[in-house]
């Protein structure tokens, strides 16, 4: 809707502010939307929300085998060398 009417008001802020009064939310939450929808749908340059969730996962492993092979090279475990 933000897009849509956008022409129709000075900025998109305007915009924004005009239909968040209508639906019931902040114009702030209503612009972070339409970013949103804007990267879902290419029209903006960021990761989109499903992406994102991805690279969050695969930051959080790297850091894990990171910490793993800090671990390992510090010589407080050896592969092979196990207790028990």
């Amino acid at each position: 809707m933000v897009r849509d009417h956008e022409g129709e008001h000075a900025s998109r802020w305007a915009a924004a502010t005009s239909i968040a009064a209508k639906i019931g939310c902040s114009a702030h939450t209503l612009l972070d939307w339409v970013k949103k929808a804007e990267v879902d749908f290419g029209k903006r340059a960021d990761v989109p929300i499903d992406g994102a969730d991805k690279l969050k996962a695969l930051e959080r492993e790297s850091r894990e085998l990171w910490q793993a092979n800090e671990i390992l090279q510090s010589g407080l475990i050896r592969p092979g060398n196990r207790r028990g």
